[in-house]
C-alpha cells in the first residue's frame, strides 16, 4: 500500500479513477491501546467490522490478540495475520463441517449458541469434546442502539435455564453468557441493564457461569449521533458485574467492532456528475456505503479539486466556502444505489471533484460487493487524523450547519456517574 500524509496528498500525486479506502492504522492502534488500558477483561475484536488484514495486524500489535470470528474464512484471515491468536466461534449457528473444521485444524475451542439443536451440533461435530468453552447466547433489550442485533439470534432470558444447564453438563470446560445490547449503543447503562438481564437468567437456571461475555454495541462518532464518553460504557458495565450472581473468578469479556475501527478509515469517491442536489459518485451502496444508503447514516463529508486539465490554477486544495445539502448516487444501474444524506459541501461541486466521506472504518469495506462491474476500490495508508473520535484524536462532535442543527435528535449526552462508582472499579 502507498502512504501519504493526508489524503489531499493523494490526489495530489494521481487523480485515482476508482475509489480509494483510505487506512490510518494509527486510529486503530489508538483505539486498540485504551480498550486495553481501560477495560479490566478480556477483549476479543468482532472480525466483521472490518475484515482488512492491515488492521489484523495492527491490533495483534497492540494487544487485541483475542477475535470474535463467525466463518472459517475468518479464522483462515485471522491465522495468517495474527498467528497465535485467540478464536471464539460467536455465531450461534455454524455448519456442522465449520464446527469440525475450527475445532481440529484451527484449535478453536471456543463456541457460542442459543439452541439445544446447536450445543448438539457443537458436541458432535467436535466428537464429544470435553475441553470446550461453551457460550450461551441470550436475548436482551436493545434499546438506544442504531441496529437491534436481538431479532435473529439469542435465547429469551426466561427460557435460558434448561439451555444453562445442558451446557453446564456438556463440558469439563468453561461455561458462559453472552448478549449484545444492538450496534451504536447510545445508552451505556443499556450494558447494565443487560447485565441485570442475564443476571436473573443465571440465577433461575442455578449454574455458575466462568464468563460474562458483554458483547460489543459501542459507539463511534457519527453527524447527529454523539455518543456519552466511552469511559460511561465501561463504568455501566463495571457497576452491572459488580451487581451480578457470579462468583469472584468469573471473567469479563467484551467483543468491540466498530470503537475500534470506525475512525480508521474512509473512503475517497469521484464526482461523476452533478444534477442539482444530487451527486453521482464513483462508489456507493453497494460498495463502501451500505449504512449511508440502508440505515441513512449521513457521513461527514471533504471535498477536494484537482485542476482542470490546461485550467490556470494548477494546485490541488481542499474547497471550502458556504454548504448546501446533497445526496448522493452510487454508480450502478439499481436505482437503491442512493444514499439521501444530507451530505454537507460547498455549493461549487462539480464533475471531477473528490469527496472524502469519513467515520467509514467499521462496516464500510467490509460490505463491498462487485455488483454491475463496480465496487473495486484500492487501499492506501493516510496519517492525517480521523475526522472525528472518541479516544482523542480529533473533536468528539462534528458540527452540523446550523440549518441542520435543530434535527439532531440522536445526541445523547451523559455526565460521569457520581461518587464511588465514578471513582473506583471493581477488580476481578
Amino acid at each position: 500500500m502507498h502512504t501519504y500524509q493526508t489524503p489531499l496528498d493523494l490526489v495530489r500525486d494521481r487523480s485515482p479513477e476508482r475509489p480509494v479506502a483510505l487506512a490510518r492504522p494509527d486510529a486503530v492502534a489508538v483505539a486498540a491501546r485504551w480498550f486495553q488500558d481501560n477495560f479490566k477483561g478480556d477483549v476479543f475484536y468482532a472480525v466483521k467490522a472490518n475484515p482488512s488484514p492491515w488492521v489484523i495486524e495492527t491490533l495483534a500489535k497492540n494487544g487485541v490478540t483475542s477475535f470474535d470470528v463467525a466463518s472459517i474464512p475468518e479464522i483462515e484471515l485471522v491465522a495468517a495475520h495474527a498467528p497465535g491468536a485467540r478464536l471464539a466461534f460467536m455465531h450461534p449457528v455454524k455448519s456442522r463441517s465449520a464446527i469440525a473444521r475450527a475445532y481440529a485444524d484451527f484449535g478453536v475451542r471456543i463456541f457460542a449458541f442459543d439452541t439445544h439443536e446447536e450445543l448438539a451440533k457443537i458436541l458432535e461435530a467436535t466428537g464429544g469434546a470435553r475441553d470446550l468453552t461453551l457460550m450461551v447466547r441470550l436475548a436482551v433489550s436493545a434499546v438506544g442502539a442504531a441496529y437491534s442485533l436481538s431479532g435473529k439470534f439469542g435465547v429469551e432470558t426466561h427460557e435460558a435455564s434448561a439451555l444453562l444447564l445442558a451446557g453446564r453438563r456438556a463440558t469439563q470446560g468453561r461455561l458462559g453468557v453472552s448478549f449484545h445490547v444492538g450496534s451504536q449503543c447510545m445508552r451505556p447503562t443499556a450494558f447494565q441493564a443487560a447485565m441485570a438481564q442475564a443476571s436473573r437468567a443465571i440465577v433461575r437456571a442455578g449454574v455458575m457461569v466462568d464468563i460474562v461475555d458483554v458483547g460489543g454495541g459501542f459507539p463511534s462518532v457519527y453527524p447527529g449521533m454523539v455518543p456519552p464518553d466511552m469511559a460511561d460504557y465501561l463504568d455501566s458495565i463495571e457497576r452491572g458485574f459488580a451487581e451480578m450472581m457470579v462468583h469472584e473468578d468469573t471473567e469479563l469479556w467484551c467483543e468491540p467492532g466498530r470503537a475500534l475501527v470506525a475512525e480508521a478509515s474512509s473512503i475517497l469517491t469521484k464526482v461523476e456528475l452533478k444534477k442539482g442536489d444530487a451527486l453521482y459518485l464513483n462508489d456507493g451502496a453497494y460498495g463502501s456505503l451500505f449504512d449511508a444508503a440502508h440505515a441513512k447514516w449521513p457521513f461527514p463529508v471533504k471535498l477536494f479539486r484537482a485542476p482542470e486539465e490546461g485550467g490556470e490554477d494548477g494546485e490541488v486544495r481542499e474547497v471550502e466556502g458556504a454548504l448546501r445539502p446533497f445526496r448522493f448516487y452510487g454508480p450502478t444501474c439499481d436505482s437503491l444505489d442512493h444514499m439521501p444524506g444530507p451530505f454537507w459541501l460547498p455549493d461549487d461541486v462539480r464533475e471531477g471533484d473528490y469527496v472524502e466521506i469519513g467515520m467509514l472504518g467499521a462496516y464500510g469495506i467490509a460490505m463491498n460487493t462487485r455488483f454491475n462491474g463496480f465496487g473495486d476500490a484500492e487501499t492506501a495508508i493516510v496519517g492525517d487524523a480521523p475526522m472525528a473520535s472518541m479516544f482523542g484524536l480529533a473533536g468528539r462532535n462534528i458540527r452540523l450547519p446550523r440549518e441542520a442543527q435543530d434535527e439532531e435528535r440522536k445526541v445523547v449526552r451523559l455526565s460521569r456517574p457520581k461518587g464511588r462508582a465514578g471513582k473506583s472499579r471493581r477488580k476481578r
